[in-house]
């Protein structure tokens, strides 16, 4: 008897069952795009009226209830609006699920294909959260505002009579606002009255009917009533608020008011400081201008007055002119002489006031000497021959004062006698005083140095004598002896700083009495030249 062999299957392995999966899911959302285009039909051609069905929805909701019903069916269709409106890039939108947080573009196509774009560069695979990231970042979602209840007991719902009208009249005009929302931008009627104050029953276009929430229809046309009503005592608490809120807003206000009045009168009292500033600084400027033209009305009333002496000028000179055509040129000539003749009369007696009246001189000789009378006539002369310009008058004063025969030296001569005098009153000063040094007379002479051959033929031999004497002093070394103030020559001695007095010369050897040896036995002592010097009272 023959036996087959059961077959040996191997164990399946991750590659192939990991590839098994995504096939299977692939075909899945083929064949959900595949059914949403069955039911585009279905829909579009209204072939559910053949199965007594009145609307799309009563189809949905009865044949399609096991796939998520209408509900279901609306995802799909938005997804295929989005697929359908990004064109050539809608194949990279693999199911209902990448489609849904893109629905909300689907009015603006450039930026739903710029959300896709941003998402294929991020992942070439892009997932559900790559699509709702793209999204969020070329429009950003608004953030849900919470509505806080306030804090105040639940109010309890008014109780409709069953005669009462219903809250929602009937083909209310709505448009779903939310951009979360999978109708959003649709329109459709309330037909219905609300199931509850926070919903209503809204008929779209095509014939569906959805719950949707009142946050996201647009608020103008719901058209039911959003006031509240509360309780007596708490009616009374919220009056009583607001009254305090408006008295608040009034005082708020007062003061507001008082505050820009205060502010305005702050900025008036400035303006007006400022015009005041620029008033006086415009005045100061037409008072420094009005002082400008009062300078150039007095420098033009001076050029007026410079015209009007130069025209009298020019008209004296006309007169003179005429005169002198008509009177003849000797007549003029001998005019001239005259006048010429006058001036120079004048100038000589100017001279001869400044001179030295020569017969004084021979009736009262100098007390002096010689020499200033020489002097004096020297001087005497040369002023003459300056006012009469006389040549042989100036040779003469130039021979008696011993200078060149020229006015300029003459005067130069003239200048230096007159010094003689005091310079031999100050050398004869410094001469009779005690201890005279060469130093000290040389302080004195060296003023007088361009006259020294005028004031040394005015000195006696003795004094000559007594100069030569202290030159030749001055001139060689001093050396000490007998009767010469010293003081030790090393500075580490006591005697260093004491006066001394040589009294014996030994030839080598000089005997020294010290002042400050009065006092004891000892008064004198001996020492060698090199060891004592002059001494210098401090």
């Amino acid at each position: 008897m023959l036996t087959l062999d059961r077959e040996k299957t191997s164990a399946p392995s991750y590659s192939n069952l990991n590839t098994s999966i995504k096939e299977t899911f692939t075909a899945i959302d083929r064949f959900e795009w595949q059914a949403l285009e069955e039911i585009l039909q279905m829909r579009e051609k209204q072939l559910y009226r053949e199965a007594g069905y009145k609307s799309f929805e009563e189809y949905c909701q009865a044949e399609l209830s096991a796939w998520g019903g209408y509900r279901r069916i609306n995802q799909l269709l938005g997804a295929k609006k989005v697929r359908d409106t990004a064109d050539e890039l809608g194949e990279y939108i693999k199911n209902e699920r990448q489609a849904r947080s893109l629905l909300r573009l689907v009015k603006e196509p450039e930026k739903l294909k710029q959300a896709v774009a941003i998402a294929l560069e991020q992942n070439p695979s892009p997932s559900e959260s790559d699509f709702a990231a793209a999204a969020n970042k070329v429009v950003p979602r608004l953030p849900r505002q919470k509505t806080q209840e306030p804090m105040v007991p639940q109010i309890q719902e008014p109780i409709v009579s069953q005669i009462q009208e219903p809250l929602v009249p009937q083909s209310a005009k709505v448009t779903v606002t939310s951009p979360t929302h999978p109708r959003h931008g649709q329109s459709g009627t309330i037909s219905a009255d609300p199931p509850n104050p926070r919903q209503q029953i809204v008929t779209f276009e095509d014939g569906s009917r959805e719950l949707v929430n009142n946050a996201d229809l647009d608020a103008p046309s719901v058209p039911f009533s959003t006031e509240r009503t509360y309780p007596k005592e708490y009616a009374e608490a919220i009056a009583q608020l607001k009254q305090q809120h408006q008295q608040e807003l009034e005082r708020l206000e007062q003061d507001l008011r008082i505050g820009l009045q205060t502010e305005a009168t702050a900025q008036a009292q400035q303006q007006v400081q400022e015009q005041l500033t620029a008033l006086q600084n415009l005045f100061q400027q037409q008072k420094e201008e009005n002082i400008q033209l009062q300078q150039r009305l007095f420098e033009l009333e001076g050029l007026r007055q410079l015209e009007l002496e130069n025209q009298r000028l020019q008209k004296r000179i006309q007169e003179l002119e005429r005169a002198v055509e008509e009177r003849p040129a000797q007549e003029w000539g001998n005019t001239l002489t005259k006048q010429a003749t006058k001036a120079l009369n004048k100038q000589v007696k100017q001279a001869l006031e400044n001179t030295i009246d020569l017969r004084s001189l021979a009736q009262e000789p100098p007390k002096e000497n010689a020499t200033e009378c020489l002097r004096l006539m020297g001087i005497a002369l040369g002023n003459l021959a300056t006012a009469m310009n006389n040549t042989k008058a100036l040779e003469a004063a130039a021979l008696i004062l011993g200078s060149e025969p020229t006015p300029i030296a003459i005067a130069y001569r003239a200048e230096q006698l007159e010094m003689l005098p005091q310079a031999v009153s100050d050398i004869r000063r410094v001469l009779s005083k005690p201890g005279c040094t060469w130093q000290d007379y040389w302080a004195v002479v060296q003023e007088y140095e361009v006259i020294k051959q005028d004031y040394w033929a005015e000195l006696t031999s003795e004094e000559t004598e007594l100069i030569t004497a202290l030159q030749n002093t001055s001139s060689q070394p001093r050396t000490i002896g007998i009767g010469s103030i010293v003081a030790h020559a090393d500075p580490y001695r006591t005697l260093y700083v004491e006066r001394g007095e040589v009294v014996e010369d030994l030839g080598e050897e000089l005997v020294v009495a010290w002042d400050c040896w009065k006092e004891q036995s000892k008064k004198t002592d001996r020492y060698l030249r090199d060891e004592l010097r002059f001494w210098q009272p401090e």
